[in-house]
């Protein structure tokens, strides 16, 4: 096994230089057309995403977060309303409910990270308009359970979806299931850009017609505002960027499920992997394992070149601006377990099969070689 292997926990710059030239002829056709806002590359690219994600619509945006935002404003959701998400997830799930005037309702999570459907079932109350089940790191939420118990309530999904491209549940693109679903092209993501980007799904006409409206100013033409809207417009270039992207994700997403199953076979024994249901297929987003000595392997992996990253240290309830909400240390106790024994792996497609082995080599060494006798 080699030895000072530098392995990065994220590298970018291995895809550019895989697309470059791709990328600058794209770039060069846009400069010369001289149209760089809501081009015919966006309407391109959303034909093409939601192709790929088997749905009616996809409405391209400035961001992620605005993929959420925009959904919950096209309902009126607004003060007085509750919206549940999980409380392990990356802050904007809960930010973009609070942007919209309302208050996020949070839940812990089962063994896979996602959403608990019976903490998810107690935290409806008769102020809940909408459930935003989180994909987390690229794994399918129990859409049926979710589904179910939505739809008894009476309560329409927004799926965040924005580490998750590609994932399939029983057979079905996440992004299909809800009243709509927001995705992310941060360029960290599996289809990300050059910049901030985001899109939506949906299979409502309406909804769809609304938020194109919102995200132009409320603009029907240039002159004609008939709803007060905002700015966060995908713009042509991280348009065509992505849609180029587009062409390649379900060889990449094939990619990072290898480097998964990798990790799987060497790290088993040693760590708690990922838990993987029946009937889903995930892209990998992150590859999380779970162990008690978390910050000691972090420290050794970092000593032998190896980046590693935690998703997420701080619980959503135990930040600080969400102190108002009400929630406390032990409020959801699954999710506070894992902050702190949550570790994630590098893993992304670029990675070359002698790195992947170097991490499982190098984490396999640190329970052999320390005093760690429990392992998992």
């Amino acid at each position: 096994m080699a030895s000072n292997l530098e392995v990065p926990f994220v590298d970018l710059t291995r895809q550019f230089i895989d697309l470059e030239s791709d990328f600058i002829s794209a770039f060069s056709k846009i400069g010369r057309s001289g149209s760089y806002i809501l081009g015919p590359e966006v309407e391109q690219f959303e034909q093409a995403v939601a192709d790929y994600c088997g749905v009616k619509h996809a409405i391209g945006v400035g961001d992620g977060s605005a993929a959420l935002f925009l959904p919950l404003k096209a309902l009126d959701i607004g003060h007085g309303d509750e919206v549940v998400t999980a409380a392990n997830s990356f802050i904007a799930s809960a930010w973009v409910i609070a942007a919209a005037g309302a208050t996020p309702v949070l839940t812990d999570v089962s063994d896979d990270l996602n959403m608990c459907p019976r903490s998810l079932a107690s935290a409806i109350s008769p102020r809940t308009r909408a459930i935003m089940p989180v994909h987390l790191a690229g794994h399918p939420a129990d859409m049926d359970v979710i589904t179910n118990i939505a739809t008894e309530a009476g309560i329409p999904i927004i799926e965040d979806a924005a580490q998750a491209i590609g994932a399939r549940y029983k057979g079905r693109q996440v992004g299909s299931f809800g009243l709509a679903a927001g995705f992310s092209l941060h360029p960290l993501k599996n289809l990300g850009v050059y910049g901030d980007g985001g899109f939506i799904t949906t299979n409502e006409d309406a909804l769809a017609d609304k938020v194109r409206l919102l995200r132009n100013h409320g603009l029907k033409s240039r002159d004609d505002c008939v709803v007060w809207g905002y700015n966060s417009r995908l713009d042509s270039i991280q348009a065509a960027l992505a849609l180029i992207k587009l062409k390649h994700l379900p060889r990449w997403n094939q990619r990072c499920r290898e480097i998964a199953e990798c990790y799987r076979r060497g790290l088993e024994g040693f760590v708690k992997n990922p838990k993987v249901h029946p009937n889903v297929e995930s892209v990998y987003h992150n590859f999380i394992i779970e162990t008690p000595y978390r910050d000691a392997l972090a420290k050794h992996l970092k000593g032998e070149g190896i980046g590693t990253a935690i998703h997420y240290p701080v619980p959503i309830h135990l930040q600080t601006a969400a102190k108002h909400l009400g929630y406390r240390k032990g409020s959801f106790p699954v999710t506070e377990s894992l902050c702190e024994t949550m570790l994630s792996l590098p893993i992304y497609p670029h990675l070359t099969d002698s790195e992947v082995d170097y991490v499982v080599d190098r984490v396999v060494s640190f329970f052999k070689q320390s005093d760690q006798g429990g392992r998992v």
